[in-house]
């Protein structure tokens, strides 16, 4: 296998990963997009930081790569529906840049305060103080810090440190988050008008772009002052431009800009702005920290198929993928053998899960389930990452049902997928820790096992049928490994599931189709 890193990152990146045996780590961190495609082509991982442009075309054309991985936490370098369209992981690594960029927002708040960039480039031109320079006390002013994550929540330790009033807005803040945080919440045109000091920590998203304009930058005192070490395009920089040329904004510390780098912005020449190069993440404990973490989790996912710290899926330590292990692999033959039994355009698919399985993170389950039906259809590949997201695109509705016991089974998944024209549902079961069974058919019941080359005969429930199969079958040198039968009553209709140790050829299933009495004969290979 083989891991491409495209950006300066830590050595510790590349020492971590050859940790893995036979792992190939390739270090290419200035080169064109062109020649990061081709190199791309026989690669499994890719490690970026913000550099990389990492777009669809150049997804599309990486046919082998399977994960990428962001040093940082920022991913709006990242095509992230392509990559989850072409089922590749992308993981990044949260928290391990938090103190850095903390510290960095407080550095600018105090040198904004303080006019510590004018003042040094005054004594460097060999003047001295003078009144321009005054500066302004932190203590008991109004912190307002918009976006309440790590790095926002270790922002509000530091301004209670100096005994500023921290407030707050962050609409996906959960109750029980707040009152940990112990940071008064409130809307954010409340937290504009109130604060001394504004400073963003949320992401860059349509939602977010501008968060700060013209009308927001109105609501404040004319004494307010940005701070911006998240993401560029959070403040409209030409409103706040004109703000601060009116007198309405007092000041402004950019640590990000919409076009980077900013280029001779005129907000750049006003002495009320200081600018730094996106340095929020720039520390060598934070380079180091990032650089190691996201160098194991593409190890372990490599090795392991853990998934840390993922933006496209569900993440999932070793230890849970194990436990998870038999439930989805008895989900994806489930959805596979769906498959195989139906071929009209699908409309909808309930899984119910009933008993222990309760215990476990549902959702990678239903992934599997569908993984194994998808695959059947599409050339383009199909994984846990991406089987929600292709389903959802097809127009697939998704249900889920979690009833705690059964009195049949202790562990029992059911998937019912409903056609244009009919409804059919399978049941399995794990007997034990790792012995799955096919136990339903529609309003049929068995002890099927779900692997290998199995043959599903419908039929009148009349004697002598089951011998005639097993005469067909055996004539033709096939042998039964296992047979289950279930009926709807006495003289009804039954099916019988045969697990056989040879797959049956067309002509033998012929054979078996015209059996008199027979209903329909299905082959499956799970």
């Amino acid at each position: 296998m083989k891991v491409l890193i495209a950006d300066p990152i830590s050595k510790q990146c590349r020492k971590t990963l050859l940790q893995l045996p036979g792992l190939e780590v390739v270090e290419e961190t200035d080169i064109s997009a062109a020649d990061l495609q081709d190199l791309l082509a026989d690669c499994e991982g890719l490690i970026v930081r913000s550099r990389t442009k990492v777009t669809r075309e150049l997804i599309e054309a990486a046919s082998r790569l399977r994960v990428i991985g962001r040093a940082g936490t920022g991913i709006d370098n990242i095509d992230i529906e392509a990559a989850t369209r072409r089922g590749i992981l992308v993981m990044n690594t949260p928290g391990e840049n938090t103190i850095s960029a903390a510290e960095h927002t407080f550095s600018l708040l105090l040198a904004m305060a303080r006019n510590i960039p004018r003042a040094v480039r005054q004594v460097t031109d060999g003047g001295w103080k003078d009144r321009t320079l005054l500066g302004t006390e932190i203590f008991g002013k109004v912190l307002g810090i918009v976006g309440l994550g790590r790095i926002g929540r270790e922002v509000a330790i530091r301004g209670k440190a100096f005994g500023m009033r921290v407030i707050g807005h962050d609409p996906f803040l959960t109750d029980q988050m707040a009152t940990l945080v112990q940071v008064p919440l409130m809307s954010l045109e409340n937290l504009l008008r109130q604060s001394d000091i504004v400073t963003l920590h949320v992401p860059h998203t349509p939602k977010t772009r501008h968060l700060i304009g013209e009308t927001e930058l109105k609501l404040c005192k004319k004494t307010v002052r940005f701070i911006n070490c998240a993401r560029g395009g959070l403040i409209d920089e030409n409103a706040l431009l004109g703000a601060i040329e009116a007198g309405r904004v007092a000041g402004a510390a950019l640590d990000v800009f919409e076009s980077e780098p900013p280029g001779k912005h005129p907000l750049l020449r006003r002495p009320e702005v200081i600018a730094t190069p996106h340095l929020g993440a720039s520390t060598r404990e934070a380079q180091d920290k990032v650089a190691i973490r996201i160098a194991e989790q593409i190890v372990r996912f490599l090795r392991d198929g853990a998934m840390e710290n993922p933006v496209n899926a569900l993440g999932l330590e070793p230890e849970m993928l194990e436990r998870l292990r038999p439930f989805r692999w008895l989900a994806e033959r489930l959805g596979n053998l769906h498959a195989q039994l139906a071929h009209e355009r699908l409309q909808q698919v309930t899984v119910e899960f009933r008993g222990g399985v309760l215990d476990y993170p549902t959702q990678p389950i239903t992934a599997a389930l569908l993984k194994g039906y998808l695959e059947k259809f599409l050339t383009d590949p199909v994984n846990y990452v991406n089987a929600l997201f292709l389903a959802e695109h097809k127009g697939i509705q998704l249900k889920e049902v979690k009833q705690r016991e059964h009195e049949d089974f202790a562990n029992l998944i059911t998937a019912t997928f409903h056609f244009s024209d009919r409804v059919r549902t399978i049941s399995g079961a794990l007997l034990g820790r790792n012995n799955p069974r096919i136990v339903r058919l529609d309003n049929y019941y068995f002890d099927a096992i779900p692997e290998g080359e199995i043959l599903i005969c419908s039929n009148d429930d009349r004697p002598g049928i089951i011998g005639k199969i097993g005469n067909i079958l055996g004539t033709a040198r096939i042998n039964i490994a296992n047979l289950s039968m279930g009926r709807d009553h006495t003289g009804g209709r039954a099916i019988a599931i045969l697990n056989l140790d040879q797959e049956v050829p067309e002509k033998i299933q012929s054979e078996l189709q015209a059996v008199e009495g027979m209903l329909w004969v299905r082959r499956a290979h799970l």
